[in-house]
């Protein structure tokens, strides 16, 4: 059951870029959780990092190292911290979902540590990484939804 989540049903065994795959298996997730009220969003967001980081431990143990390619559920729930509380609209998903990759690749403070730290190369570190991404493609996205709606309106 934990590769199955780690792998986010499968999606992690993508041969080419199962990160991306992974952030992109994540936005009907998003977009079916982004009628829920925001604490019932919070709340699902917690559970999936909470039993990614144990998923991806086991997981890694499975693989051998920590942060396998195949584990994807880091990516899902680093796009649902990007999503929250943004407006329900194919503009918004589409941004979060580029500015979260390359938030994820580009690894800016404190993702860098979880991701680069020996200490956090564990299940923990996996996710975190991809946490702290999420919030700062979450501020982005947020900032390119304003710009979008100041220029061309909603």
């Amino acid at each position: 059951m934990a590769l199955v989540w780690a792998t986010f049903f499968g999606v992690g065994y993508v041969p080419l870029a199962p990160g991306t795959a992974g952030t992109a298996a994540a936005i009907p997730l998003w977009w079916a959780l982004s009628h829920a009220p925001g604490w019932a969003y919070v709340a699902f967001t917690a559970a999936v990092v909470a039993t990614g980081i144990a998923a991806a431990g086991r997981a890694g143990r499975y693989y051998g190292v920590a942060d396998s390619g195949h584990i994807v559920i880091d990516e899902v729930a680093g796009y649902l911290v990007t999503m929250a509380f943004l407006p329900r609209t194919l503009f918004a998903a589409l941004a979060g979902f580029v500015l979260f990759r390359i938030c994820d690749v580009l690894k800016p403070w404190p993702a860098r540590i979880f991701d680069r730290e020996p200490r956090w190369k564990n299940a923990a570190g996996v996710v975190l990484d991809d946490l702290f991404a999420g919030l700062w493609a979450l501020a982005l996205t947020w900032g390119a939804v304003l710009v979008k709606q100041r220029l061309l309106g909603p």
